[in-house]
Formats: structure tokens, sequence, C-alpha cells
């Protein structure tokens, strides 16, 4: 069993006793990143009493060799989009696309997920075509949010 697997192990049961869902879970490179989330988000108390709570479990069951730095918040407004179940939630919503080197196609995409499984998601473009992407070619992937509201006007435009 992975580092990786072991602190899921510990993670995912102090996640739901706070009435949380785990969004994603990363440990890379001494960093390890505890992604959650909430219906209508989840607020900084819960995240840092859940923070707390893992990283006493993290002490207790030592799962993890060497040092390593934990990180625990939420997945924010642009998404990461790392998992099958990522894109599946993300129907509907724009996203941007980068695919790994030797993928059939341009590398950046830009569209509107219409479509995700298991092994792929299609992304319709503005111009209306489609792109069907295996997750196995997707390098990284995130949503895109779209400030609304008027540009500011220029200072110097508007004084006379």
């Amino acid at each position: 069993m992975s580092a990786a697997d072991r602190v899921r192990d510990i993670v995912v049961p102090l996640v739901a006793d706070a009435e949380l869902s785990l969004y994603d879970l990363e440990l890379n490179e001494g960093v390890l990143q505890v992604v959650v989330d909430a219906p209508g988000g989840a607020d900084i108390d819960a995240i840092s009493r859940l923070a707390r709570a893992i990283s006493r479990a993290l002490d207790e069951h030592d799962p993890i060799d060497g040092k390593y730095t934990l990180e625990v918040g939420t997945p924010g407004l642009e998404r990461p989009l790392r998992a099958p179940a990522h894109f599946a939630s993300a129907m509907g919503a724009t996203v941007k696309v980068k695919t790994k080197p030797g993928a059939e196609g341009e590398r950046r995409i830009e569209g509107t997920v219409t479509a995700a499984d298991d092994t792929s998601v299609t992304v319709r473009a503005a111009d209306g075509t489609e792109r069907r992407l295996r997750h196995d070619d997707i390098e990284r992937a995130r949503t895109t949010f779209e400030w609304g509201g008027q540009p500011k006007q220029d200072r110097k435009k508007t004084q006379a």
C-alpha cells in the first residue's frame, strides 16, 4: 500500500466527520494537499478544524516517511480537474485543457464540457467543434471563471 493510500484511509473518515466531501488528495514532493468541498462551499472554520484533526491523526499514525507539508483547502472557483468524477461534475462548465505531448490535435483546448465518463471527456469549442479526449492524454485541466460586471473606465479619458 502506497503512502497516499495510507493517508487516504486516515483522511476520508475525518472529512466525512466534518460533513465535507473529499475533492482531491495528492502527495507530491513533500506536500500533502487535501482538497475538500461542501454544497454551497466549505467555510474557513470547518477547514481549520479539519486541518487540525488531519494533522493529529497523521502524527499519530505516521503514514508518510520523512518531512512533509500539509495543505488543506477548497478547490476554488477555477477547479483543477484530475479525476473522471471531476470532469463529470464539470458538465456544462467552461474548461481549459492542456494535453500531453504526442496527443493528437492541438495541445490547448478551451470550451464547454459536453460529456464525461470513466475514460474520456468531450469539450465543445466556441466554434462548435467537439473534441473527445482520453483522460490519459490530459496533462492538466481546470474550470475557468468569467468575472461579470462592466470593465472599468479609463480615468484619463473620462477627465476633461
